[in-house]
């Protein structure tokens, strides 16, 4: 299993000044092998290679290893899509391998090649990312963030032999409450709708007054719910996992992959919608889970919140409205996200040839 380390560089001026440089090299060099691959409708690496190897070289000075990423970073962002010339921003990210990149742990130091030669500098590292640098692997990503400096290395990590479960934890997930589990645990989303509401109204209102001060404090904010939607995701994440895990059983989630493209939104509720971030929760829970052995699953989604879990009647008038549940053939009601984790919960499991006790209880 790999995740990813964030490492932050503390360079002298004259380092800092070195790795700009650097990585604004490599970027144009990747513009410049773009418009060659771009003209000759090339698009591999080891045809890139052989089209543009010395004129990179010599156009901008870079070392051999850091030529061959350029290669790769371009064949990379054409294989999303031929159709569309790719152009590099100046200081977009660079990949670099572990011949360019040396690391003493024990130190604090790593060791990156620049245009000024290799440069030793430290850095400092959370005491996760530490642990996850002792498997580190492959390549990692030199990123100037904010006038900083980070590499994103990539790690190796251990991962268990995955749990042998009978039943799933159902982990329904929405808007309204992010994440509703089959034992009535609710993760309510009131915090996250106010929080992206509230930003959502101010950047409106700076980019209205478009002063210079208005920018200035839009730029502040920038990323600002972003990370406060990430750590919110991150703690009900790990609720979700350590309960499965302390249970005995995986984790069932909806397989959600272009939702926003099979329903419709009036206008108000657009923005809620494309700001949901139902992926990243997924994410989450999906590699937390393999880091403790536990199974995740990803069932259809459809109908969850419209069946019975007692007689398993489906009808659209079951769901009268966003948290109700109320079945009119035999009468059952509950919360409707809670009814939609059960029935998540039972579609991962295997079919069994007669209802369990767990299932009678749902009905009492």
């Amino acid at each position: 299993m790999k995740l990813i380390a964030r490492v932050k560089l503390q360079p002298a001026p004259e380092q800092h000044a070195a790795l700009l440089k650097t990585l604004e090299a490599a970027n144009a060099a990747c513009n410049y092998v773009s418009d060659k691959a771009w003209q000759d409708k090339v698009f591999g690496q080891f045809a890139l290679h052989k089209l543009c190897y010395a004129d990179v070289r010599t156009r901008f000075g870079l070392g051999a290893d850091v030529a061959v990423r350029v290669f790769a970073k371009v064949a990379d962002g054409y294989k999303l899509d031929k159709r569309i010339q790719r152009t590099f921003k100046p200081r977009g990210a660079f990949p670099f391998n572990d011949r360019l990149v040396s690391y003493k742990l024990d130190k604090r130091i790593v060791s990156i090649w620049t245009m000024a030669g290799r440069q030793k500098m430290p850095f400092v590292v959370s005491t996760h990312a530490a642990k996850l640098l002792e498997g580190l692997r492959g390549e990692c990503d030199l990123v100037y963030r904010k006038g900083e400096f980070y590499l994103y290395q990539c790690c190796d990590v251990d991962e268990p032999p995955t749990d042998d479960v009978d039943d799933f934890l159902g982990v329904d997930l929405g808007i309204a409450n992010i994440a509703t589990d089959s034992d009535r645990t609710v993760h309510q989303g009131k915090a996250m709708k106010a929080v992206r509401f509230r930003h959502r109204k101010l950047r409106t209102q700076l980019q209205r007054k478009g002063t210079k001060s208005a920018r200035r404090c839009l730029k502040k904010l920038a990323g600002k719910e972003q990370r406060f939607a990430k750590d919110v995701n991150h703690t009900i994440s790990k609720r979700i996992v350590a309960k499965a895990k302390d249970t005995a059983r995986g984790i069932a989630l909806e397989e959600l992959t272009h939702i926003r493209k099979r329903v419709t939104a009036r206008k108000p509720q657009r923005a809620t919608l494309s700001s949901w971030s139902f992926a990243q929760l997924r994410v989450f829970i999906e590699y937390k889970a393999k880091q403790r052995g536990v199974p995740v699953v990803a069932v259809d989604p459809r109908n969850t919140s419209r069946t019975c879990p007692c007689c398993g009647h489906i009808d659209k008038a079951n769901r009268p409205n966003q948290s109700a549940f109320s079945c009119v053939e035999c009468g059952y009601s509950a919360h409707a996200d809670w009814v939609a984790a059960i029935n998540i919960g039972r579609r991962a499991s295997l079919s069994k040839p007669h209802v369990s006790d767990t299932d009678i209880d749902f009905c009492r």
